[in-house]
Parts: structure tokens; C-alpha cells; sequence
């Protein structure tokens, strides 16, 4: 009954704004004024085109270790809604998400909110009423105007700015750097573990007198092998560290900027050496270059622009050889899919393209046809959905090759959702 009820709120608050994106504070000021949803608890702030939900994600199990009550928001979810609402390390119960979505229905008094803002207000109400010792914030869209920026965070970190969501966002890295600086605040801790920041977004932190905390100056980190690393910061080096549990190089970078904003607060959450690594060991996060256990090897990664897909290409070349490597592969169609295309063609032997439901999908067509004019040669088949695209991909693999499935959360959710089935078949 629960379920139904929830999935019934899910399909009402995607009604109530007649655009599924439509930036800016005022509206959800005026609901949290009604709804009374304020943190007593520390909190961070997590924004960036890549890597925010790995260092979202690290930031929860690193302080869950320490011992600390915490309430974790993150977006999308895969396959289901509680995934973007954790509380002490569960999922939110549909029940529970139940009431608090009536609650911001009843302090809303008509005033229009997108799916994404209804859901962020139901999860502060959530974790207003729960006694939490801090609160971990993954930024939607952007910055500045993004719904989680209603909040004062008492540190921000920005992962990465790379060229995405332009239409709202702006065209260059200076402009999204602007924009995702928005989270930073006065006196208050900015991490930022971009290696090569916009100049934006480094002179938005000055203008507000933000405490900046740079990646290579401030804290930074040495690969020791493939195993160990460590970590440099304002509260000293850590040593002997093991690789976090996200797989990738990239995770590395993800993790330090963890640990960095972990040290800016270090006078209010202290965090142990034992802590940090139980914390890196346990981490989990569908989706990122996740690895499905048997034959043939199968590959899950949201990689959804260009700068992820390079990322996914390296991931691809350091996991080992295989004969032929086999993409499954659908995206949105108001994303880069050519540049996707072009980062991941010199590691693919076959690709299996998919469309996408919803009005944002892109037919297989579309992703042939970007396909083609990124250059791709490689052998290209059209399926109407990622699941038969997985399903054809499966049964033209050796044992030894290596299947892809990336592009979209959408994508990877339906491959989850069907390896699942089959598991359970």
C-alpha cells in the first residue's frame, strides 16, 4: 500500500510545474519559510559537473564510520525514489516519504515546484525531525539557483566544471564555474578539487570572502601504486591509505576532496585515521564504473558527457584486456552524444545502440546517426531499448569480452533492473 501511495506522490509532484527544470530560490524560500525545515546539524554542500555523488557518498561513509548520524540527499536515483534520501545509511521508507511529501504539499499553498524541488523540501522536513549530527547535500543542477542552495552549508566542495547542461548553465567553463560557485559562502570552508578551476569560479569565492581551499596548493594527494595512496591537507599527511571501494583513478581525486572538507571541519567533526579507511572500504555507489560479477564481464557507468566518458575510457584501458569490449549505449538527447561517442570509440570493438522513453530520450536513431558523425567504424546495431540492447549484447559475447553499459542513469537503471530479473528469473 505504501508503494502505491508513493509512486501516486511521484506521479502528482511531476505535475505540479509545467517545466521539469526551472531554476531559482524564491519559490522554495517561500515553501521552507511555511515548512520550517531547518538543520541544527554541520552540513556540506557537494556541487560539480563529475564526481559529486562519489564524494557525496564518501563524505557519508567516512563520518557513518566515525560514528555520526547522518542524513545523506542525493539525485537521480536508479531504481528506486528512497535511494536519494538516506538517513543513518537506510533508504527512506516509502511511508516516510509518503508523509513528508504531504507536508510540503500542505506548506507549498499552491506555489508551483518541480519534481526537484518538492523532493529536496521533503528531505529536509525528513531530516529536520530526525536528531542527525550532520547532513550531506549533492547539488542537482548548477549551483547558485539550485534548490539545495537554499540551505547555508557550512562547507561547499566543488568537484569538477566541465561543459554540460549549457542551456542552463551557460556555454563556457568560466560561466558553469560562476554558477556552481553560488554554494560557496561567506567565511566559510570552499573545497574545490578541480585541477585546472575556472578562473569564475575562483574569483565568486573571493568577491564573498569564502575560505578557498585549492587542490595542489591547499591539499592534495600521491598515488602510491594500486593499492595505497595518501592524502595531504590542512590538518596534516595521512598516509598508507587503501584505494577507496569506487573503482577508477578518478575516485582518488573524489576522495581527497572528501577528506579535505572532512579537515575544514574538522573542530566540529572529528574524524579518525581508522575512520577514513573503514569509511573508503565500505563505500558503495551503483553506477560508477560498477562491475557485475561473472561471464562475460559486464561494465555499469552513468558516464553522460564527454569529460565522465573520458574518464570511463581510462577505466576501460587500466581494467584489462579483453577481446572485444561492447558498448550498450543510450542518452538523453539534449547531451553531448557525439562527444560521448568520440571519447569512448578507440576503446569499443561493437556498439549497441538504444533510445530512451520520456520526452527526453533519444531515439536509436538519433545515437546512430551522432554515432556517424563522431567518426565511430566500428560495427553499429539500433534496439528500441536498453534492455534489448544488453540482451543482444550478451548473447554475441565471449566469455572473455567485456560489455559497457553507459550513457544515461536511465540507461544503466533499465540494465540493473533486467540483470536483476534474470537473477531472480
Amino acid at each position: 500500500m505504501s508503494a502505491r501511495r508513493l509512486q501516486a506522490w511521484l506521479e502528482f509532484i511531476e505535475r505540479q510545474h509545467p517545466q521539469p527544470i526551472a531554476l531559482g530560490l524564491e519559490r522554495v524560500r517561500d515553501v521552507l519559510g511555511r515548512l520550517g525545515a531547518h538543520f541544527t546539524c554541520p552540513s556540506f554542500a557537494v556541487a560539480g559537473t563529475n564526481g559529486k555523488g562519489s564524494t557525496t557518498a564518501m563524505l557519508e561513509s567516512i563520518l557513518r564510520a566515525a560514528g555520526y548520524r547522518v542524513g545523506m540527499y542525493t539525485s537521480p536515483h536508479l531504481l528506486r525514489y528512497g535511494e536519494r534520501v538516506r538517513i543513518d545509511g537506510r533508504e527512506a521508507d516509502a511511508a516516510a516519504l509518503c508523509e513528508a511529501f504531504a507536508a510540503v504539499e500542505q506548506a507549498r499553498e499552491a506555489v508551483p515546484l518541480t519534481y526537484f524541488e518538492f523532493g529536496t523540501l521533503a528531505a529536509a522536513w525528513l531530516f529536520a525531525r530526525e536528531r542527525l549530527d550532520v547532513v550531506v547535500l549533492e547539488v542537482g543542477l548548477g549551483g547558485r539557483l539550485d534548490a539545495v542552495n537554499v540551505f547555508d552549508a557550512d562547507c561547499a566542495v566543488l568537484t569538477s566544471v566541465a561543459l554540460d547542461h549549457v542551456d542552463y548553465l551557460g556555454d563556457s567553463r568560466e560561466a558553469i564555474g560562476r554558477e556552481k560557485a553560488g554554494i560557496f559562502r561567506p567565511g566559510k570552508p570552499a573545497v574545490v578539487a578541480d585541477p585546472d578551476p575556472p578562473a569564475g569560479a575562483l574569483a565568486e569565492a573571493r568577491r564573498i570572502g569564502a575560505r578557498l581551499l585549492l587542490l595542489g596548493k591547499d591539499f592534495g594527494y600521491v598515488d602510491e601504486g594500486s593499492t595505497q595512496w595518501s592524502y595531504w591537507g590542512p590538518a596534516g599527511r595521512r598516509s598508507g591509505l587503501a584505494h577507496p571501494a569506487l573503482r577508477g583513478a578518478i575516485q582518488l581525486r573524489n576522495a581527497c576532496g572528501a577528506l579535505a572538507a572532512l579537515d575544514a571541519l574538522r573542530a566540529t567533526l572529528a574524524v579518525g585515521m581508522q575512520d577514513i579507511r573503514r569509511g573508503l572500504a565500505n563505500v558503495t555507489l551503483a553506477g560508477r564504473f560498477q562491475l557485475i560479477p561473472g561471464r562475460p564481464q559486464i561494465v555499469l557507468d552513468v558516464a553522460h558527457n564527454p569529460e565522465a566518458a573520458a574518464v570511463l575510457a581510462q577505466n576501460l584501458a587500466a581494467s584489462g584486456y579483453a577481446p572485444q569490449t561492447i558498448a550498450v549505449f543510450a542518452m538523453l538527447r539534449d547531451k553531448d552524444i557525439a562527444g560521448v561517442a568520440r571519447a569512448l570509440a578507440p576503446r569499443i570493438t561493437r556498439w549497441h545502440v538504444a533510445g530512451l522513453g520520456g520526452a527526453r530520450g533519444a531515439s536509436a536513431e538519433t545515437v546512430a546517426l551522432a554515432l556517424a558523425a563522431a567518426g565511430v567504424t566500428a560495427p553499429v546495431q539500433r534496439h528500441a531499448n536498453p534492455a534489448a540492447a544488453l540482451a543482444a549484447a550478451r548473447s554475441e559475447a565471449g566469455e572473455n569480452d567485456k560489455i559497457v553499459v553507459f550513457g544515461s542513469f536511465l540507461t544503466v537503471a533499465e540494465a540493473i533492473a533486467t540483470l536483476d530479473r534474470r537473477s531472480h528469473g
